[in-house]
């Protein structure tokens, strides 16, 4: 199983004390196997360095990108770089196909929080099978350990980095349906995660850019950021990540994730949580800011945390960690402890040895892919959580309409392909697209508030406006800049609106919608996936007729 002996530590060879330190690193790669095929290279290992590590002690590799089956081939090769059984996760808190393609996209976990307020029983059912689900295809793409379930209480409507990510904006709703979501990811043998500890639900500041403040007092904490954590901690959940928070009645002086009164006191000894405490990566900003490299993985190891998660420099994480374990500044029994904690979350999921699981995942491997029972599930969910209002848009003359949509990511991204149902069918119904992003030329006016799209760019014609809209790391207050609600008024002013479909966030189709005069035809699906845009343009447009031999035939070679 790849365990160490236990002779005191103290009397450890300069490469045995390495090679202990290391297996408590986690780097990030992608799945795909080519260097070039890496989507951020800045985080993502090359192969060399990637194998480096592994073959000289690095015990843990969390990956984005690539198929299901792709996802499979790569974590065997990790696991024959190392020789040894690893840990191998992946941030698929909306199903795997989230981040690999072929396997399952589920809606967002906020999804769910809506139907628990009018049936609760199924909503826990539903939260159950979304794990299972999660594990199934976790553990058959090759994966041991599924990042999820965030159980911050997601209560500020302007989080940029939780938001639909959560499953719930009050304490109870989060804690019931993560403890369903846990039962359904335990009973596929993998490892699951309950973050970001002590809670980042309630921030207005995105930690992949800087170090938000959280100034509640303990008694606030206690009664709502806690609440979700000693449920799943009592449930038995493996690990726990810990947030980049700042939270000065907890600690003054250091984030969450560097801190020793919250890892260490509050986490391990009041709340009694055994399991395997990772850090969120340390190469966010806000901790990157502050600490080099390895004085980051330093303080978080001496803090408490038993896993680094995504050090800037793994090597400069592992010597740092282990010249202060060489100084007496952190307790030789401390490694220990982590080393077994560690041990012991390989032996819950039984890993296999690397011929074993060679042989497994042959025999498995079309299985990687969404069954008929997670298709209806995925199905369900998105038709379940879709919302109308209004009539229904009438089609437009063969090209005069305008299909507006504003996506946050630099195209292609995963939610909008050249067939997705966001372009084809208001295209088959007149409306032609328009792409609004980073990189586009812009559609505002900086002169007139009230008046904030320049029209004339977009021409003539009726406008349909699809908007997907939700907390993405990494964008700062961008999304606070668009003024959709002034857009959409001005549209109807002119009386040029034909519809409007939000995608993702809650806060933002509340918000909207409430801008919109009667009648106009408006859908909300929390989901940005295909599947989601198909269930509410389906509901908002009818398709004409298909006339001739290829109508409604996308091109193919």
């Amino acid at each position: 199983m790849g365990s160490f002996p236990s002779p005191s530590s103290q009397a450890l060879t300069d490469e045995e004390l390495h090679r202990r330190v290391a297996s408590l690193i986690v780097v990030r790669a992608s799945g795909h196997a080519g260097d070039r095929q890496r989507r951020y290279p800045r985080w993502e290992l090359n192969n060399a360095d990637l194998q480096r590590l592994l073959q000289s002690g690095v015990g843990g590799v969390i990956l984005l990108g690539g198929t299901c089956v792709e996802l499979q081939q790569r974590c065997l090769q990790l696991r024959d770089w190392a020789g040894r059984p690893l840990l191998l996760c992946a941030d698929v808190e909306e199903g795997v196909g989230q981040r690999f393609e072929g396997a399952s996209w589920l809606v967002p976990p906020m999804a769910l929080s809506s139907l628990y307020a009018s049936d609760p029983a199924q909503a826990e059912t539903l939260a159950e099978h979304y794990g299972a689900c999660t594990g199934r295809q976790a553990r058959q793409c090759g994966l041991n350990w599924v990042l999820a379930p965030v159980v911050d209480v997601n209560n500020n409507p302007d989080n940029p980095v939780i938001n639909v990510r959560a499953w719930g904006n009050d304490p109870t709703t989060v804690s019931k349906l993560t403890l369903a979501f846990q039962r359904g990811l335990s009973r596929e043998g993998v490892l699951g995660c309950a973050k970001h500890f002590p809670g980042h639900g309630d921030t207005a500041v995105d930690s992949h850019l800087q170090l938000p403040v959280l100034l509640h007092d303990r008694e606030r904490l206690e009664r709502i950021e806690l609440l979700p954590f000693r449920t799943s901690i009592a449930a038995g959940i493996d690990s726990v990540m810990t947030a980049h928070l700042e939270i000065p009645a907890l600690d003054p002086t250091r984030p969450a994730t560097l801190s020793k009164p919250v890892l260490s006191g509050l986490l391990r000894q009041e709340l009694g949580f055994e399991g395997l405490i990772v850090t969120d990566a340390l190469v966010m900003e806000a901790i990157r800011k502050h600490y080099s490299p390895g004085e980051a993985a330093r303080l978080a190891f001496e803090a408490g945390a038993d896993l680094i998660l995504m050090p800037e420099d793994a090597d400069a994480a592992i010597k740092a960690i282990c010249s202060g374990l060489r100084s007496g500044r952190i307790p030789w029994q401390q490694l220990d402890a982590s080393l077994g904690r560690r041990q012991k979350a390989l032996q819950r999921i039984n890993t296999a040895a690397p011929e074993q699981q060679r042989s497994e995942q042959a025999t498995h491997q079309l299985l990687a892919q969404e069954s008929p029972t997670e298709r209806a599930l995925s199905t369900e969910l998105v038709e379940l959580t879709c919302q109308t209002n209004g009539g229904r848009i009438q089609a437009a003359a063969a090209g005069k309409g305008i299909n507006l949509i504003r996506v946050d990511g630099v195209l292609p991204c995963p939610q909008l392909h050249a067939t997705a149902p966001a372009l084809l069918l208001p295209e088959r119904a007149g409306f032609s697209p328009l792409i609004i992003h980073p990189m586009a030329v812009s559609i505002w006016r900086d002169d007139q508030p009230s008046s904030p799209l320049a029209l004339e760019r977009l021409g003539d014609g009726p406008v349909l406006v699809q908007l997907f809209l939700r907390g993405n790391p990494f964008r700062g207050g961008r999304d606070k800049q668009e003024p959709w609600g002034d857009a959409l008024a001005q549209l109807q002013r002119a009386g040029r609106l034909a519809g409007v479909v939000i995608y993702g966030s809650p806060y933002s189709w509340e918000a909207l919608r409430a801008r919109l005069e009667a009648g106009i035809p408006a859908a909300y699906s929390p989901g940005q996936m295909p599947d989601a845009q198909h269930s509410a343009l389906s509901r908002l447009i009818t398709q004409p007729e298909a006339t001739g031999t290829g109508a409604g035939q996308g091109f193919t070679d």
